[in-house]
């Protein structure tokens, strides 16, 4: 594919999503407050179709398309399984959703780590959950730039490097939450949404169509990699390998604070139903494509050396008109820049809010503010810095991250359903669940042969559990939280 063509469409996506922000950014002065809640939470007014499309853009990002179409490649059926009990775990959302909504409608909550640090009393439990989500989802966010690496590496025949790549998605994240904030990214968000289901499907369908139709392509993998079609085949997947990666990501929804953040800012319950319906029915025909384009991948190019060049190779190819080619890759950068801009804006606002804040009782919410902006860059570079490091599958290295992050779910379930859950449990299971996941990671240990995903949450529980039972509970605070939470 030419290189013309390929940064043309990059210059006419910079200049559509640069109109979007600057016109939210505008509506967002318009008599609204510009503070935290406004930056980060676009003052708590979004409305159900937005935030579906927002949040089905932060959540499906490189990984899918990218991502766990090489997985697909890579493993064969078992990868559709793996998202499918993500996809099952988000009727978390459902539970928690309209709770996390009212105490934050209640008490002003801009993160959810300030949630938990006002729940169990304790403004450690906030600064740790802070740290902790800084710790793990800058590499979560590393991955979202390699994936746009891969890909515009992949397409123009390594004419353009993986870090030019990587750099482009930097800037294109920066320049959209940095204008208008949450705001500016939701409405960016919702035209990349939109762009990406809709050339994605249209091209996967073509692409299938240019292999000799469904039943070709399914035949082809049954004669000539029988093993992508069986569980758990002979490929990547084993059972303890599917657990290791699917536990970590059924709690994706409530461990993740850039998605769990987007659960205070519907205007109304009857809007956040709206979202998690609009998400669902995008989760699910994305999820379809992904591995469609995988096990086409696998069926017109089966050597490949990276697995996460399958989409980028396929593109590129003869099965794909260049203009279509390019309309597809433009929706995977789009997708990659969303999420990483939510995980930055995200990540600002809680070094801002519960760091700088509790570490500085007196600075005030505009100061707060202007920290949350100077700390949008160090992240992005930080993130930088990382995926030049080309770590692994990018699937692999997204469900990392996730297991580290897992380490908060006890502290949350228990912030909603457990009286006696206590600052001192909450901090035991981010930290020393946290250093586990790290220490098992590092060294490459698997007690009883189990992967860290499936340890990392029974050890955090274990450690909440036994470190509660042993302190006692804020018992006022708790009362009004609950109170508040419906319970």
């Amino acid at each position: 594919m030419s290189l013309s063509l390929i940064w043309a469409a990059v210059g006419v996506y910079l200049l559509l999503g640069l109109a979007i922000a600057f016109l939210s950014r505008s509506d967002s002065t318009n008599g609204a407050r510009v503070d935290m809640s406004g930056f980060f939470l676009g003052n708590r007014q979004m409305n159900g179709f937005v935030s579906a499309l927002s949040y089905s853009a932060t959540t499906y990002s490189a990984f899918m398309m990218v991502g766990l179409a090489g997985l697909t490649y890579a493993g064969g059926v078992g990868a559709f399984g793996f998202e499918i009990v993500y996809f099952a775990g988000v009727s978390l959302v459902a539970i928690f959703g309209p709770k996390f909504w009212a105490v934050g409608k209640r008490f002003g909550y801009v993160t959810p780590s300030e949630m938990l640090g006002h729940r169990y009393a304790d403004r450690r439990v906030a600064i740790a959950t802070a740290l902790a989500s800084c710790l793990f989802l800058i590499p979560y966010a590393a991955v979202q730039l390699a994936g746009v690496g891969y890909l515009l590496a992949g397409m123009s025949g390594g004419a353009i490097t993986f870090t030019t790549g990587v750099v482009v998605a930097a800037i294109l994240a920066i320049l959209f939450s940095f204008i208008a904030g949450i705001r500016s990214v939701m409405w960016t968000d919702s035209l990349q949404a939109l762009f990406m289901i809709v050339a994605s499907t249209l091209v996967a369908l073509l692409v299938v169509e240019s292999l000799g139709g469904f039943a070709a392509l399914f035949d082809t993998l049954a004669t000539e990699h029988p093993e992508a079609l069986t569980v758990p085949g002979s490929g990547l997947f084993s059972l303890t390998t599917f657990l290791g990666l699917t536990l970590p990501w059924f709690f994706f929804s409530l461990s993740n604070p850039q998605v769990s953040q987007r659960l205070f800012m519907p205007a109304s319950l009857r809007s956040m139903r709206q979202m998690l319906i609009g998400f669902l029915v995008f989760g699910f025909v994305y999820t379809l494509v992904s591995v469609l384009w995988g096990f086409s991948a696998l069926v017109a190019f089966p050597g490949l050396v990276q697995s996460d060049l399958a989409t980028p190779t396929l593109l590129a190819s003869e099965h794909v008109p260049p203009i279509l080619g390019v309309i597809v890759m433009v929706g995977i950068l789009a997708a990659a820049v969303s999420t990483i801009d939510s995980i930055m804006l995200t990540l600002s606002s809680m070094v801002s809010r519960d760091v700088y804040a509790n570490l500085s009782p007196t600075a005030s919410e505009a100061r707060q503010l202007r920290v949350g902006k100077w700390v949008l860059p160090v992240i992005a570079l930080l993130a930088l810095m990382f995926a030049e490091l080309q770590l692994d599958l990018i699937a692999v290295l997204s469900v990392a991250a996730s297991t580290g992050l897992v380490v908060v779910v006890p502290p949350i379930i228990g912030a909603f359903y457990w009286r006696r859950g206590t600052a001192v449990g909450a901090l035991a299971s981010i930290i020393g669940g946290g250093a586990a996941v790290i220490a098992l990671y590092a060294t490459g240990i698997k007690p009883l042969g189990l992967p860290p995903g499936i340890w990392a949450l029974p050890v955090a529980l274990v450690l909440y559990v036994a470190a509660s039972l042993v302190t006692r509970a804020p018992e006022t605070r708790t009362r009004e939280f609950l109170a508040a939470a419906g319970r």
